[in-house]
């Protein structure tokens, strides 16, 4: 094991009368070594299986011509930012659970935040692209083909990336440049902004309250956003057929659910900056591990379309494996 956790000395830095921390210390999940021998072991499965369930669902939609449409091109795309979510603080925090002594560089803990934030940043705008699809397919089914087309699908795509970075890089410009000269002790498991403002040499109500502007109201907003568009389509249902109807609450059962799951523990954190809850570590948890590996399973058990690609996926790869085997064993008699 590491030597117990310290407080490291501040880095002198010549961009003002302070001295800059070289690392953050991060408390963790929990003291408890039993603890944290569990987690490393139940974490350690989980990210994996993020990782493959959402790989399969990409490896699915790219593999299958069927699924070459703006909802599934949209879902392969969440499945992406899922893995990323999951990625930037998930392995540190499995390694950290072998070790003491958990310790974060400054330019490594404003990167988790840079990331985290074009990662949730982008899903938030994503989700809400997702709604406007099945929106337009419930609501306007005799123009899907004309509104939804691949172009605009493409540019919502790339449109989630490109506000979930903007989004990023206006956090991270009024915090970067805070003085940061100790103490460093984050209370958390990776850095976030809710935490580590709170570590500034300085008042932090001005930069709170820009966070709150900022991320507060993008979640929110996006959420109300997505619930709107939710109650038309749910109002619009009402009107089909009884086939329609169910196919239609069914595939909104699932967007629902994955909105509720992403969007309620991002609001309990951002809503209430300037607090500090014992909840917010769970919340953080689910957020950044829970919710990316109940996605895959919420479309994949709920959408048949994808469980007959996924099918065929596997069907398709047996008969490759098959065939290689045959391959080799003829080569094998010839030799």
């Amino acid at each position: 094991m590491k030597a117990s956790q310290q407080t490291t000395q501040p880095e002198t830095t010549d961009q003002g009368n302070y001295s800059r921390v070289a690392e953050f210390v991060l408390l963790g999940l929990c003291s408890s070594w039993k603890l944290q021998y569990f987690f490393f072991v139940l974490f350690n499965f989980l990210y994996i299986a993020i990782v493959l369930g959402n790989l399969l669902i990409v490896l699915t939609v790219i593999s299958e011509p069927a699924l070459h449409t703006p909802m599934y091109i949209m879902l392969g795309n969440l499945s992406v930012l899922d893995i990323f979510l999951a990625t930037y603080a998930t392995p540190k925090m499995i390694h950290d659970f072998l070790y003491e002594s958990k310790t974060i560089s400054f330019e490594g803990c404003m990167a988790q935040i840079f990331l985290l934030h074009v990662f949730a940043g982008g899903e938030m705008v994503l989700l809400v692209a997702m709604a406007y699809d099945r929106y337009v397919a419930i609501c306007k089914p005799l123009h899907y083909t004309t509104i939804m087309n691949l172009y605009k699908c493409t540019g919502l795509v790339i449109g989630s990336w490109v506000i979930g970075i903007m989004h990023s890089l206006s956090q991270l410009a009024f915090t970067i440049n805070l003085p940061f000269c100790g103490p460093n002790i984050v209370d958390s498991y990776y850095c976030d902004l809710t935490v580590v403002i709170k570590l500034a040499c300085t008042d932090t109500y001005v930069p709170e309250l820009l966070m709150l502007l900022d991320s507060g109201l993008m979640g929110v907003t996006s959420f109300l956003l997505l619930l709107i568009s939710y109650t038309v389509i749910l109002i619009t249902v009402q009107h089909h057929s009884s086939v329609g109807r169910a196919k239609a609450r069914s595939i909104l059962t699932a967007h629902v659910t994955v909105v509720t799951l992403f969007f309620g523990p991002c609001i309990f954190i951002y809503a209430w900056p300037f607090s500090n809850f014992p909840v917010d570590k769970v919340l953080s948890v689910f957020s950044t591990v829970f919710t990316p590996i109940l996605n895959p399973i919420i479309y994949t058990l709920r959408n048949k379309e994808v469980k007959s690609a996924m099918h065929k996926l596997k069907t398709r790869y047996v008969s490759y494996r098959l065939l290689s085997h045959l391959s080799l064993t003829r080569l094998d008699l010839l030799n």
